[in-house]
């Protein structure tokens, strides 16, 4: 009998070659429209907030020369404030300082609760109760009413990086729950009994084993945190608690606008408005995509 395969089975072999599984989450995203639309307009708004400043002749500073109240047009796209501001130049900024803000919010307030959420549920008895006692009383605190009166605690001028620690410190509660949930259905697998007979350490089989099995739960939860961020932001700002002058954010520039912007000075408010929503809508969009993408119970690639 001849030991060669047939070509048959060679094509089945290359046929079924195991997909690793990032490029498995790869296609399932992109097979998502809305998440990959959202994406691109996403990449947009960064590049806008980041690259725009050095492409834009006008910054976001005042300039004696340009004309006071004045709507938009060639020179000014998205016209000028009663200062002569260029609001071109001071949406880049802002947007930029916001992103900022919710970058620093979703990657800090994410490390606190997967941690804090995988050892809760690792441990579970006492170590769980008081973990989770305190979760609570961390819940029924008003957000907006501790950050707040932290930010208007603060000396000098609350700047981007202040907003953002303190966002992060109080907004990791519904990662640490949601993470919890799944540690404490992965804590029995085989997979953790086999690391815990192999002698592997406490720490080892949160960071190596459960933290990594609950990773469409963070990261859904990262994409969520910076849609929460860019909100929170925008309304502590808006309501004079948040980031002030000099720095600058999204909800400062409504809130700067006044009363004005409902009427004959409408792009003072309406443009930043949109800013806001559209980076709160493409990344729920990318979260739902990313969700999707990583569901473990997809395990067929489609062609």
């Amino acid at each position: 009998m001849s030991n060669t395969a047939s070509p048959r089975l060679d094509a089945e072999a290359i046929s079924t070659k195991e997909r690793g599984q990032w490029e498995m989450v790869g296609r399932r995203f992109f097979r998502h429209r809305a998440a990959v639309i959202s994406l691109v307009i996403f990449l947009v708004i960064v590049l806008f907030a980041y690259i725009g400043p050095f492409l834009w002749k006008w910054d976001y500073k005042i300039h004696s020369e340009i004309p006071s109240w004045a709507a938009p047009s060639l020179e000014h796209p998205f016209g000028t404030d009663k200062a002569g501001r260029d609001m071109l130049g001071a949406m880049m900024q802002a947007t930029k300082q916001s992103l900022n803000v919710a970058l620093v919010v979703a990657i800090g307030s994410t490390v606190i609760g997967a941690l804090y959420g995988a050892v809760a549920g690792f441990y579970r008895g006492w170590i769980d109760s008081v973990l989770m006692r305190f979760l609570d009383i961390m819940f029924v605190i008003p957000f907006l009413v501790i950050t707040g009166a932290l930010a208007g605690a603060i000396d000098t001028s609350v700047r981007w990086y202040h907003m953002a620690i303190i966002l992060a410190v109080f907004g990791w509660t519904s990662i640490a729950r949601a993470v919890r949930a799944e540690v404490l259905s992965l804590r029995e697998k085989e997979f953790i009994e086999a690391a815990r007979s192999a002698g592997g350490s406490d720490w080892h089989i949160i960071t190596k084993h459960l933290i990594p099995n609950t990773m469409s739960v963070i990261i859904v939860s990262v994409t969520l945190q910076i849609a929460f961020a860019i909100l929170s932001e925008t309304t502590l700002s808006f309501l004079g608690l948040g980031i002030q002058s000099p720095d600058t954010s999204l909800g400062l520039l409504i809130d700067a606008a006044g009363a004005s912007a409902f009427n004959e000075h409408w792009y003072l408010f309406y443009i930043p408005g949109v800013m806001i929503i559209l980076i709160a809508l493409t990344i729920n969009f990318i979260g739902d995509g990313l969700r999707d993408a990583m569901d473990p119970r997809q395990t067929m690639v489609r062609r």
